[in-house]
């Protein structure tokens, strides 16, 4: 008889973390299985003819996976609305309401130790104010809930995110004298904490490991760290990983000589982040799950450059590698850019990879901002190319980081902006407009900053500019009557509510995303003759008249569409395409060279698909009945979506993968023969627990869920 125990160990190995997480979050937060967003989100699971145990854990865990759903969406326009209505209910929950008059005293009071007492804090001063405080906490509250969201925490168990985030909620600054953040209320004006990838990724790598009972050899010894690990205090772990991440002096930094170090895929991933902790380089690499996880998708290379003593110990650049393709590049400047010092360095070592000439742009953009920083620093007068390059007239400055490089803004602070760009353009300064104001007056050649005419329904008035620098937010017209755009566009154009494209002349040039999600027909439609960027037609019931580029720069959305029937793709692909309506495969022609993801999540037959030899991106056919006719590509770098097939038969996967396989729905492995080059997980939700352990046994290598 087959021994019950070895059954049971077989499914809370299984469920382990996800289980033990939920009853840490249960004893931590009380309240929180009986919250009104569990009530919910239990709510709307039994809407979907689901049970759901009234168990504290089980109410958690739904929450949380209510929570995954929604961050894990195939179609991406849902995703990003899902993100926005979480942004919402975290700005009306949390960001402050009402400023104290105790702020503007103070205000006041700043104001006088500087030698100002002609200053009145008038209502239209404390409105300023207000905007700025509230603008700040919206902004940085973003910058943790859009972390969560991304890939880049997707080794994080969803109960770790819930207890970081949470925990967060209750911060204010971080008082460096005193080694601790304050406390925050509803009166806190101060803005939400940095968000520091290295120093989470060591608190979150640490809980989860306490939480399953690991060992945490690194800190046994270490009495205050016990301490504070024994009450699982967020604030108070996340502000010990700040101190025990220190970055680099600048000096240090002025030395690039060093060594590259390179970190072979599915190799042992411990040396890369016992190097990399303790630098304050901000990659969340330094965490144990994340290191292990990319190391397995890739070689991981990393540039050391010499200490005091002598040893290449100081990392300053990160190449990370997806089978034999870069990834990413990072440095350790703010939001991961490269510093400046560090760029030669990188340019050569690019040099040695096929697809490196890609980074080249980014590597001359902060070479060429370097030697602007340093003209700023000497007081030195910016030529005109400079400005052309800086104020990003002719292109945007691309970096190496998740955000825009901070010296860019460092330049241009107290700058004269009309001033700069009447000169760098060759025109007057009442023909450059910086406010809402100025650029709808008529006469405008050229538009510096966002522009919003979100509820303008009518264009009766409206002379906009013939070149945009920023997004264009139109989204409440109806119609494009009388409508005349901007000649160039360098931003995002929002036109989410037009009916129609009657009447509709879009900029000759656009480098920004283009919405017109509620076309619901391409006739009269005549996109820019040069277009980079993404492009949002997911109203679009037909393909009839629609004309796409033969090379696209962005990701496309066509998920109303429900037949391929005119449909004509481009030749190459830069970027994910999204056909998550289409019923049928008959007629689809997918483009030759394809750089993105693919959503195909209707189609339930792969009758007549004929996929990519090649793909670098998630493939999505969770829609798929039966394995029949699928050819899948040989090689695939991304997620690989099957989640409705029921049977392995017939299914030949690619001989080489390197990411996430979802077969949700398999009752059977039998007939399931995986890759022989494989690396990554494997998602087998409904199948037998001995059945999974077999495979276990048989793929030792790999992660099965």
């Amino acid at each position: 008889m087959p021994d019950k125990r070895i059954d049971q160990k077989t499914e809370d190995e299984e469920l382990g973390s996800a289980k033990a997480g939920a009853k840490f979050l249960k004893n931590k937060f009380r309240d929180l299985h009986s919250s009104p967003e569990s009530t919910s989100a239990a709510k709307w699971t039994k809407a979907k003819n689901k049970k759901v145990s009234q168990k504290p854990e089980a109410m958690i865990a739904n929450y949380l996976q209510r929570f995954h759903e929604v961050l894990d969406r195939e179609d991406s326009e849902k995703r990003e609305r899902g993100i926005e209505a979480i942004k919402r209910t975290m700005y009306r929950l949390h960001v402050i309401k009402k400023i104290p008059e105790s702020y503007y005293e103070n205000h006041k009071r700043l104001d006088l130790e500087r030698g100002r007492d002609d200053i009145k804090i008038t209502k239209e001063i404390k409105k300023q104010l207000s905007e700025v405080i509230i603008s700040d906490q919206k902004s940085t509250l973003d910058n943790w809930i859009d972390y969560f969201a991304s890939s880049d925490s997707k080794s994080y168990p969803d109960w770790a995110k819930y207890w970081a985030f949470r925990g967060m909620l209750k911060l204010s600054a971080y008082d460096k004298k005193k080694h601790a953040f304050g406390k925050r209320d509803k009166g806190t004006t101060a803005p939400f904490p940095d968000r520091d990838r290295e120093a989470l990724a060591y608190v979150v790598d640490v809980v989860v490991k306490k939480v399953n009972k690991e060992n945490i050899s690194d800190e046994e010894d270490n009495p205050e760290f016990q301490e504070l690990l024994q009450g699982m205090n967020f604030g108070k772990l996340y502000a010990y990983a700040i101190e025990k991440v220190t970055p680099a002096e600048e000096n240090e930094l002025l030395n690039t000589k060093g060594e590259w170090v390179k970190y072979l895929q599915d190799s042992d991933h411990m040396p890369l982040v016992r190097s990399l902790q303790g630098h304050g380089t901000g990659w969340c690499t330094a965490g144990e799950t994340t290191a292990k996880s990319q190391l397995q998708g890739g070689d991981f290379y990393v540039y050391y450059s010499y200490d005091k003593q002598g040893d290449s110990t100081i990392p300053r650049v990160a190449i990370r590698m997806e089978d034999s393709s870069i990834t990413e590049v990072r440095g350790i400047a703010h939001e991961q850019n490269l510093d400046s010092h560090i760029g030669d360095v990188v340019n050569e070592k690019l040099k040695e990879f096929p697809d490196g000439k890609a980074y080249q742009k980014k590597v001359a953009d902060m070479k060429r901002l370097t030697e602007i920083d340093k003209k700023h620093k000497a007081e030195e007068e910016l030529e005109k190319d400079d400005l052309r390059f800086l104020y990003e007239i002719d292109a945007k400055i691309e970096g190496f980081g998740y955000e825009a490089d901070p010296r860019i803004q460092e330049v241009l602070a107290g700058r004269d902006i009309k001033s700069d760009i009447s000169y760098a353009i060759g025109c007057s300064k009442e023909q450059i407009s910086t406010t809402k104001e100025e650029a709808v007056k008529g006469g405008i050649k050229f538009h510096y900053g966002n522009l919003d005419l979100d509820s303008l329904k009518s264009t009766e008035w409206l002379q906009l500019p013939e070149i945009m620098n920023g997004d264009l937010d139109l989204h409440s017209l109806q119609s494009a009557e009388g409508l005349k755009l901007p000649e160039t566009m360098n931003g995002n154009l929002d036109l989410h509510s037009l009916q129609s494209a009657e009447g509709l002349k879009l900029p000759e040039m656009m480098n920004g995303g283009l919405w017109l999600s509620s076309l619901q027909s391409a006739e009269g439609l005549k996109l820019p003759k040069t277009f980079n960027g993404d492009l949002y037609l997911s109203g679009l019931q037909s393909a009839e008249g629609l004309k796409l580029p033969k090379t696209f720069n962005g990701d496309l959305y066509l998920s109303g569409l429900q037949s391929a029937e005119g449909l004509k793709l481009p030749e190459m692909m830069n970027g994910g395409l999204w056909l998550s309506g289409l019923q049928s495969a008959e007629g689809l022609k997918l483009p030759k060279t394809f750089n993105g993801d693919l959503y195909l999540g209707s189609l339930q037959s792969a009758e007549g698909l004929k996929l990519p030899e090649m793909m670098n991106g998630e493939l999505y056919l969770s829609g798929l009945q039966s394995a029949e006719g699928l050819k899948l590509p040989e090689m695939m770098n991304g997620e690989l979506s099957l989640d409705s097939l029921k049977s392995a038969e017939g299914l030949e996967l690619p001989k080489r993968f390197n990411g996430y396989l979802f077969l949700g729905s398999l009752q059977s492995a039998e007939g399931l023969k995986l890759p022989e080059m494989m690396n990554g997980d494997l998602f087998l939700g409904s199948l037998q627990s001995a059945e999974k352990q077999s495979l276990r046994r048989k793929y030792p290598k790999l992660k099965i869920h």
